[in-house]
């Protein structure tokens, strides 16, 4: 008898704990090699775990684990628990979220490593600060958690969301002298990496959200830094040149809506991006688009465009300037409740570069999908998109979920 009541809070627990993952292996044909990377195939695999446990009526614990493996050495072959994201490579293994949830009333409050995302368009989102974003593969890329305090507050049509983070998590880039780091314009030229420089300070950012009649608004203010990184570019002689990575400070105003009209609905985001730090630009970066869903058909179509107000450093890496002053297009159709097929695009509008990602996807039985796609870059070498024009490349992926 004792034995039975010792197990009785056994389904208790079960029914507030709930868990979810797959492991997922890619592989990577690129027909052509470029500067310093003479591979043709890339294969990788990860395992990904998320769980959750309710703690009574009001807290939520939520986890979530990543192991990697990679044939190309864009992962680390050490076996620490990487939970900060501030390393080149892909860590064997990290956290990706850990935090505490609290929900009561119109109040929801988040504290840990947690995912944050800000804006309404579709490809690009400007005020998307808090979303960093791993580009090793800078036309396939994920996004990366952030420790941070969030309180959302909703009241009737209108929502108020406060994020604190203590410290920036960055952006993870290309790795040096491998496929999608970024060709050199001097042939010959020889780099010195003296490293990164971090900020020690915290990012605020606060967001308003309005839901009226017919339309949907918001605004935003973030203070903190940018999570892409800038240059210092020191040339000791013409071919040799020290290069050091700083995130320069960033003061954010932004805007976003969405109006359901009859035949689409119109969505715009912008930001304005202000610096008191002299060796950053200032600049505006928008998007306008129109999407429409007919049926089993998704169709998303638009513009990206940049607007440069102080123009103070050419050296930088950043995919969200990258791919404005383009049109942006995606077009997705459900073929069943087991197939699907989506094809994206970006093209400049002066010609000089453009991309085309396409995709199926099939499930086979309960937990198993298979995709195949490919990722088609083309442009000039001095364009953003068109410096990845050797990069064109199939994909093949399986995955188990469960």
């Amino acid at each position: 008898m004792k034995w039975t009541v010792l197990l009785l809070p056994l389904p208790l627990l079960a029914q507030n704990f709930s868990q979810r993952g797959y492991l997922e292996t890619r592989g990577l044909l690129f027909p052509q090699t470029v500067e310093g990377d003479s591979s043709h195939t890339i294969g990788d695999a990860l395992f990904r775990w998320e769980g959750s446990y309710k703690l009574g009526d009001a807290w939520k614990l939520n986890g979530s684990l990543d192991a990697r493996a990679d044939t190309h050495r864009q992962v680390e072959r050490s076996a620490r628990l990487d939970w900060q994201d501030r390393s080149l490579l892909r860590p064997a293994f990290s956290l990706r979220r850990f935090s505490a949830t609290y929900h009561k009333g119109k109040l929801t409050a988040e504290f840990g490593k947690q995912f944050i995302r800000w804006g309404k368009a579709d490809i690009l989102n400007p005020t998307d600060r808090f979303a960093p974003k791993d580009f090793l593969e800078v036309v396939n890329y994920d996004f990366l958690g952030v420790l941070a305090a969030r309180a959302t507050y909703e009241s009737g049509k209108n929502t108020i969301d406060l994020v604190y983070t203590p410290r920036m998590t960055p952006s993870r880039g290309p790795l040096p002298n491998q496929r999608w780091s970024p060709p050199a314009d001097t042939p010959g030229l020889q780099i010195t990496d003296n490293g990164v420089r971090y900020p020690g300070a915290g990012q605020f950012g606060a967001r308003w959200n309005f839901l009226g009649p017919g339309f949907e608004l918001s605004t935003c203010f973030f203070e903190g830094f940018n999570y892409l990184p800038s240059l210092d570019v020191a040339f000791t002689t013409p071919n040799q040149a020290a290069i050091s990575r700083f995130f320069p400070r960033l003061r954010l105003y932004g805007a976003d809506a969405a109006v359901p009209l009859r035949w689409f609905t119109v969505k715009g985001e912008a930001a304005y991006f202000t610096s008191t730090d002299r060796r950053t630009d200032e600049f505006l970066l928008y998007v306008l688009q129109l999407e429409r869903q007919q049926g089993e058909w998704s169709f998303v179509g638009g513009y990206a465009g940049e607007y440069v107000t102080a123009a103070r450093n050419p050296y930088f890496f950043a995919p969200d300037r990258g791919i404005a002053r383009t049109f942006l297009g995606r077009i997705a159709y459900t073929i069943d409740t087991n197939r699907g097929v989506s094809i994206e695009t970006a093209v400049r509008q002066n010609g000089q570069g453009a991309y085309v990602k396409s995709e199926y996807s099939q499930s086979l039985g309960q937990h198993w999908r298979a995709t195949a796609g490919f990722i088609l870059l083309r442009g000039n070498r001095s364009d953003f998109l068109g410096q990845y024009s050797r990069n064109s490349h199939a994909l093949l992926a399986l995955r188990y979920s469960f």
